[in-house]
């Protein structure tokens, strides 16, 4: 029986869903982080990443042939010639970019995606200003430095992790004013999404007990990964990702790319992915609930009822889409004695927000939206679902599977899952 391992990074955690040939699902695993040190994230996501694998019963390790895995979208490394990490990531969130930003303008289009303070390309740019950069000979991003991991290769990614960086997704190459930076020997090799990269190497097949056949994919970014596995597959068609952040990404038959207000598109087969990522999102909600709260609370509002609060729900200054800036301001006054009050507020909140994403989509030319599937944590809160609807006013549907993992193990079952939309 063949089986199929994908693995989603999160950044509260991992999770791993092994699918058979008729893609059904036959194990899941899932390594919650605890608080981690800014210097030991790679190590914690290191050993994450393999004991996650052991934990898979070992006649369906035994039985593994591909292992596909996502991250989040711009986090970012620096190695070294022999693949020695030189310094911490910078996350997908981190903002120190926008210091560059304005360097950026002199060389990327107008209105590209890379001119955005937390860009791939904004990072690695901010990166050259500090005085380790000599030793680096590898930007990688997440789900690239996981994957080579396993199979031991450096330099590699995937055209939708590479799209912050300044990859062209349309013509499949890097455009001439990013070759020309001073900085291009560090850019990975961009291969497809789902495309075989090599076998997880003898030592790794040893210690994790996999057959010596299993093979290492590209991988994807967490929120098309999500997308992949939610069964959302015609224009007009959308899924949201209630995860730390607010990821919106609508399937259209135009690619719409607004970097004033952080909009951009993936290639997905003939089709695109037109999208933005927000900060606000269920972060904000664990800084405030805890799970057990969260579900109490949720029993006593009423999802007619439209909250007098208008709340823009951020732990810090900065927003990526729909408001592109880095220094917006969190509103979370006035704050209600009532806690249930103040989660009502912040729901209303990020369901205003995702509407107003979803509106700047359709005016800048996207197809018209015609219904939400949702994945991520906070599709579980029928609440929240009811909340949007309104906001909306498109039917709103629990994705056909919610969780990213399991269109990362699509991605590994099928090489050819992008080419069918």
């Amino acid at each position: 029986m063949n089986c199929y391992l994908g693995i989603d990074f999160g950044t509260s955690g991992a999770r791993g869903i092994v699918i058979n040939e008729q893609k059904h699902i036959i194990d899941t695993r899932q390594i919650n982080f605890s608080t981690i040190a800014p210097d030991k994230l790679t190590q914690t996501w290191q050993d994450t990443l393999f004991d996650l694998i052991t934990q898979i019963p070992i006649n369906i390790r035994k039985n593994l042939k591909a292992i596909a895995i996502n991250g989040t979208s711009s986090t970012v490394l620096l190695a070294d010639a022999a693949g020695k990490l030189i310094t911490e990531p910078i996350l997908y969130n981190d903002s120190r970019g926008k210091e560059v930003l304005e360097e950026i303008k002199t060389i990327a289009p107008d209105n590209h995606l890379v001119i955005s303070a937390s860009s791939s390309l904004a990072k690695l740019w901010w990166w050259q200003t500090q005085s380790y950069f000599d030793q680096a000979r590898f930007l990688l991003h997440q789900a690239d430095w996981l994957a080579s991991l396993l199979h031991g290769r450096l330099g590699i990614s995937d055209y939708h992790n590479a799209l912050k960086l300044g990859y062209d997704v349309e013509h499949l190459c890097y455009p001439d004013w990013l070759n020309n930076l001073p900085f291009s020997n560090l850019y990975p090799q961009v291969l497809a999404p789902g495309v075989s990269i090599g076998a997880v190497t003898t030592f790794n097949c040893r210690h994790l007990e996999l057959p010596l056949d299993c093979i290492v994919k590209t991988g994807t970014t967490d929120s098309i990964a999500a997308f992949l596995a939610s069964g959302a597959s015609q224009p007009g068609e959308a899924v949201t990702s209630l995860g730390s952040t607010l990821v919106l990404k609508l399937l259209s038959r135009t690619k719409v790319n607004a970097t004033e207000f952080g909009i951009y598109s993936h290639r997905l087969g003939q089709l695109w992915l037109t999208g933005g990522a927000s900060n606000t999102g269920g972060a904000v909600l664990k800084h405030f609930f805890t799970d057990k709260q969260l579900q109490q609370l949720s029993a006593k509002i009423n999802p007619k009822t439209v909250s007098p609060l208008q709340y823009y729900p951020l732990l810090k200054p900065g927003d990526r889409f729909p408001h592109n800036d880095p220094n917006l301001l969190p509103q979370l006054e006035p704050r209600p004695h009532e806690p249930e009050k103040f989660l009502h507020g912040l729901l209303e909140g990020m369901s205003r927000i995702e509407a107003l994403g979803y509106q700047k989509l359709q005016d800048l030319g996207s197809d018209q939206l015609t219904c939400v599937y949702t994945a991520g944590g906070g599709a579980k809160n029928t609440l929240w679902s009811q909340i949007r609807q309104r906001y909306l006013k498109v039917s709103v549907k629990l994705s056909t599977n919610t969780e990213a993992a399991y269109g990362s193990a699509l991605l590994a079952a099928d090489q050819s899952l992008l080419s069918k939309n």
